[in-house]
């Protein structure tokens, strides 16, 4: 039997007509082309990501950690807080200004014995 190749040798289309036979005519292009246009279909079906917004990540240098205490590190950092001035003793009661210390958050971990503001 002859190969497919070798019966077509020396036809000049290989059986594949006269324009729609080159290149890759007869499929509609090849690879993505025509995803938003005659494939728009085949595009709702396999693969409706395609096309629309992805997000992105934001760069690293913008993201800031936030430094967080407990309130038991707290009762043991006073000391340190109030010869630095972050921490005063007005009336019998303690404030504490953790924002100026460069605290975010106060962390609700562990018990403390002194009242503080």
């Amino acid at each position: 039997m002859v190969s497919r190749t070798n019966k077509f040798r020396g036809s000049r289309t290989h059986g594949r007509g006269k324009k729609s036979g080159r290149g890759a005519g007869i499929h509609g292009g090849r690879g993505n082309a025509g995803l938003h246009k005659h494939k728009f279909m085949h595009t709702l079906k396999f693969d409706p990501g395609h096309f629309g917004p992805r997000g992105f990540k934001r760069p690293l240098k913008m993201l800031r950690e936030k430094t967080e205490i407990t309130v038991s590190s707290l009762e043991t950092a006073i000391p340190s807080l109030m010869s630095r001035g972050y921490a005063k003793n007005e009336e019998g009661r303690l404030i504490v200004d953790l924002q100026a210390a460069g605290y975010d958050k106060l962390v609700a971990k562990g018990a403390i014995s002194t009242p503080v503001h």
